[in-house]
């Protein structure tokens, strides 16, 4: 279980931390294979490097410490992604793609037609996030929340493209969309991600090209069935729970560790059972959540293999299920106002685990 401490606590610990380091956890990195670069991208209000105060609020480590500093310090290369906060997974991937090349955000000309929206979107030209790489310098992508719906369609665009957006420009497409790059990407790690939307968005209502709108469970079914699983690549996930079972089967709050901004949704999310505009059932499986999101969404997208991860056999094409991690939906981040004080060291492992593949 993770190690959980709160504010003020937390902020005596953090100047603790900066003037009296503590050992850090020790690595093999003999046993290394790879040391491809890490991506890590925010999720839902979420904000990255090309932020001006993630310097003074880093998204990865909040109260922790700058998670990004500390793995680089260990000799992981580690980046910040920066993409909108609120907007469709499909916007947020055309924006991650435009800061790894240091080009301008192309959305697609078929995609910002549908949505009502302008084409083209921020310069990167010169302010790209990593350099070199291609399918020999490839990366490893992680994606918090929302993040990890971003990184999927993101890979999958990388190796198929959109046919779609091929026809409706074809003299002037974006790299992005023409495929044949599926390659260029290592693994995948999905953080507390609702694969399978969450109920905590019950409302349909939102706007096509929202994040809001690709949440809600019917969408976010339907937003699987166009998603590519690529079998050159490996894909694991990390479901997180912070909830409790009660004797009548519902679910409520362990208040210990989840931030209180959370308890009220995760206690609604644990006792709500019913169907979806669509027809899907919301059974008791999905009354188990870490806050946000259904602990059972963030297992696995529906329609792509999954298993459950077996560290002497991991499987390239198919989400390998990582260990469910008890903490809210904020603990993989390192914690807000309940500080994760062993989110560094748990990093520290699971990258080595990807070096080591």
């Amino acid at each position: 279980m993770a190690k959980i401490i709160s504010v003020p606590l937390a902020i005596i610990m953090l100047i603790v931390s900066v003037f009296f380091p503590g050992s850090k956890p020790e690595i093999n990195k003999e046993d290394w294979n790879t040391n491809y670069k890490y991506v890590w991208v925010h999720g839902l209000m979420g904000w990255g490097s090309y932020d001006f105060y993630y310097n003074l609020f880093p998204y990865w480590g909040i109260f922790n410490g700058d998670l990004m500093k500390e793995l680089n310090s260990m000799g992981y290369e580690c980046y910040a992604a920066s993409v909108a906060g609120t907007a469709s997974a499909w916007d947020r991937a055309c924006e991650l793609y435009a800061q790894l090349t240091g080009t301008v955000v192309d959305y697609g000309e078929a995609h910002s037609s549908r949505c009502g929206h302008e084409r083209y979107g921020k310069d990167f030209t010169g302010k790209a996030l990593i350099d070199k790489w291609d399918s020999t310098n490839k990366i490893n992508l992680l994606g918090h929340s929302f993040g990890g719906a971003t990184i999927r369609v993101f890979a999958s665009l990388m190796a198929v493209g959109s046919e779609e957006e091929m026809k409706a420009s074809p003299d002037n497409v974006s790299s992005f969309f023409t495929g044949g790059k599926g390659d260029w990407i290592y693994s995948m790690t999905s953080l507390a991600a609702p694969h399978n939307g969450t109920s905590a968005y019950s409302d349909n209502s939102s706007e096509l090209d929202t994040a809001a709108y690709d949440m809600y469970i019917d969408n976010a079914l339907e937003l699987n069935k166009s998603i590519y699983t690529c079998p050159d690549t490996y894909y694991f996930s990390i479901a997180c729970t912070a909830t409790d079972k009660n004797a009548d089967g519902t679910y409520s709050a362990d208040t210990e560790i989840m931030e209180k901004m959370f308890q009220s949704s995760a206690n609604e999310i644990g006792r709500y059972t019913g169907k979806t505009e669509a027809g899907f059932e919301i059974d008791e499986t999905w009354l188990e959540n870490d806050g946000l999101v259904n602990t059972v969404s963030s297992l696995a997208p529906s329609s792509a293999p999954s298993a459950e991860y077996n560290p002497d056999s991991v499987t390239k094409g198919v989400w390998n299920v990582m260990p469910v991690y008890r903490g809210d939906h904020m603990s993989l981040q390192g914690g807000m106002t309940k500080v994760n004080t062993d989110i560094f060291e748990y990093y520290v492992n699971y990258l080595d685990m990807i070096n080591s593949l």
